[in-house]
């Protein structure tokens, strides 16, 4: 059984010659990247200048519960203590079956980076404005990693025209749509 990739789809081809089966590949699925969860509050609030990826120290209940997509990453932020780069205010609810295992669901967590990548972060968010903000939760084969982005905060100017170039953009789709009918 041959895979072909058809219009940037990746498409399984069935036992049978010629036919295809629908199941379709995401980029992201072929890489080996599974996303448990996205801070979208993140990218409503600040401008995200640049993305780093970071694994993270976790007990075993934790990783369950992040498979099961018990997690919120709403409130939460990064800092730089004694040369190591912590993250905060990230929720994740204690797994049903882990009884005494469980841990505080919103502990702060280690995150696992490169000395010199964490000495260049905290030389950037010393800088007035800047902000170390956990964007997404993933897994990477089997490894869950969390992606910080480097962000500035958005004024309310900047978000109403945000909200405004959106709305233009989902305009413009949705009249498309109606013509090529």
């Amino acid at each position: 059984m041959k895979n072909r990739k058809i219009h940037g789809i990746l498409m399984e081809r069935s036992r049978r010659a010629g036919t295809r089966r629908g199941k379709e590949v995401s980029p992201t699925e072929k890489k080996g990247i599974k996303i448990a969860a996205q801070n979208r509050k993140a990218f409503h609030d600040y401008f995200v200048e640049e993305r780093y990826e970071a694994g993270i120290e976790l007990f075993g209940t934790e990783v369950k519960s992040i498979r099961a997509g018990t997690l919120n990453l709403k409130d939460s932020y990064c800092t730089v203590k004694d040369g190591e780069l912590f993250v905060h205010g990230m929720h994740i609810s204690p797994y049903e079956k882990g009884n005494i295992f469980n841990k505080n669901p919103v502990r702060s967590r280690r995150l696992l980076m490169h000395r010199r990548e964490i000495r260049k972060l905290h030389a950037l968010i010393k800088q007035d404005g800047y902000a170390l903000v956990p964007l997404s939760v993933y897994f990477r084969d089997a490894r869950v990693k969390l992606e910080i982005g480097l962000c500035k905060g958005k004024k309310n100017y900047d978000k109403r025209a945000a909200s405004a170039q959106r709305d233009a953009k989902r305009e413009i789709a949705r009249t498309l749509r109606e013509r090529n009918r």
